[in-house]
């Protein structure tokens, strides 16, 4: 099987998974959050076993802790994973809020130069994400059970199209390359 091929069908399938995910965000919202949890806590047992191997009191100490951290999240998220979903969503806000501002700052010191624009309308499109997330979970705290889901599923679409679109860039290549 050619490898413009391979990627067309990872595409596709990639498209599909994206539709389907769109179709039930909260679902799709939840699986995140329980596999979050779960990697959290395989992380925080680990940091806890490596903790007893750090030099130092308050190296281990400080390294016990984190893992203890991580192993209450990921029970935290396992047990509870509406309110996990919901913190993770909000966590997006927030990053999305910083990423924004942080942008418009860095835009600024970029003033003269190419980047200016670009970086600039980044910070600002980052902003008004924020805000409509924030707005909608202000009229509706429960759609924020299907924010990650929703990300996810564009993010899927995303990376569908761009997959079948470097698919049909390779397989004219191929076409050209032969007709040389």
């Amino acid at each position: 099987m050619s490898d413009w091929l391979k990627l067309l069908l990872l595409g596709l399938v990639s498209i599909v998974f994206g539709v389907f995910i769109l179709g039930a965000p909260v679902v799709a919202s939840v699986a995140v959050t329980a596999i979050t949890g779960f990697l959290l806590l395989i992380s925080g047992g680990l940091q806890v076993a490596g903790g007893f191997t750090v030099d130092g009191t308050a190296n281990k100490f400080l390294s016990i802790l984190m893992g203890a951290i991580l192993l209450f999240l990921g029970w935290s998220f396992l047990s509870n994973p509406l309110q996990g979903t919901i913190s993770l969503a909000t966590l997006i806000l927030i990053l999305f809020m910083a990423g924004g501002i942080a942008r418009l700052i860095l835009s600024f010191q970029m003033r003269g130069t190419r980047f200016f624009w670009p970086t600039l309308i980044s910070g600002v499109l980052s902003i008004i994400l924020a805000g409509i997330i924030w707005s909608n979970s202000a009229a509706d705290p429960t759609w924020l059970l299907s924010l990650i889901g929703i990300l996810l599923g564009i993010e899927m679409l995303f990376n569908g199209f761009g997959l079948t679109f470097a698919a049909l860039f390779m397989r004219s290549a191929e076409k050209g390359n032969r007709a040389a």
